[in-house]
């Protein structure tokens, strides 16, 4: 069975782009998922292969072992990946750099798949301000990600947080199609006790851990299309499949992105 959703971007409906976009919700169980990641901070970079379950099973992805995965890019770099255990796949010595066009090419049980993605130049991450609002007598924290946005128009943006260093993590997409070349306007919510799917209250003294990573368009549909399946945790591939940019029918994505973190420590709320 097919789902459409209307993928909304932004937090806010001011500062959104809305986009309709057919999400194949039909059972993958056992269906290849590849996750792979290509930065400009110091590998090994890794590719994750592993094989989807269905809507009903554990969380638990079986790993794909002996396939063959390359990365090369446009200015001549390649290299095959060893595998590191558990499904996971690892460069030794390539190198990453905004505005290059990355490959990935994998074979495994029998098929070919391919991708691209190219990494965006730097939007450099400045730091985060707190800010936050009332409803009765309940406080909810913001974090505004200090960036100015480059022209031209068509910029998009990962960002992903998480609380005291818990495992758990929290993701929203940004784009800058009403805010294109300026200052960013667009708050993270940070969750409290009413927000659906997230078990923690940020009080002050928690310490948020914010990863920004400049992303492709593609990078960018596939993740806002699974925030909106996962109610805005992005935490896996599976077991609907969000539109991948791997050929062959392949779940999952692979990224070439920039990425900066940031790390703040909640303030106690005072009264003007």
């Amino acid at each position: 069975m097919k789902n459409t959703f209307y993928i909304i971007v932004s937090l806010f409906a001011l500062t959104s782009c809305e986009k309709e976009i057919d999400l194949d919700l039909n059972d993958q169980s056992g269906n290849i998922v590849i996750e792979g990641n290509v930065t400009d901070q110091s590998g090994p970079y890794t590719v994750k292969i592993t094989k989807s379950v269905g809507f009903s099973e554990p969380n638990q992805y079986p790993a794909v072992t002996g396939a063959q995965v390359v990365i090369s890019d446009n200015m001549g770099q390649t290299e095959t990946l060893q595998y590191a255990g558990n499904g996971m796949y690892k460069t030794a010595t390539f190198v990453g750099a905004p505005g290059r066009t990355y490959t990935l090419k994998v074979q495994a049980e029998g098929k070919q798949y391919t991708a691209q993605s190219t990494m965006p130049e730097v939007v450099y991450f400045d730091g985060l301000q707190q800010s936050s609002f009332k409803f009765g007598d309940k406080t909810t924290y913001t974090l505004l990600p200090l960036f100015t946005d480059p022209l031209p128009l068509g910029n998009r943006y990962l960002f992903s947080f998480t609380i005291n260093d818990l495992p758990k993590k929290y993701m929203e997409t940004f784009s800058d199609n009403v805010n294109n070349g300026l200052p960013n306007q667009e708050p993270l919510i940070l969750p409290d006790d009413d927000n659906k799917g997230r078990d923690h209250e940020v009080v002050a003294g928690d310490k948020i851990h914010v990863e920004m990573q400049s992303i492709d368009t593609n990078v960018f549909t596939y993740y806002s299309a699974l925030l909106q399946i996962s109610g805005g945790n992005g935490g896996t591939a599976t077991p609907a499949n969000p539109p991948s940019n791997i050929s062959n029918g392949a779940l999952g994505y692979f990224s070439a992105h920039t990425t900066d973190t940031e790390t703040f420590v909640i303030q106690e709320q005072t009264t003007p």
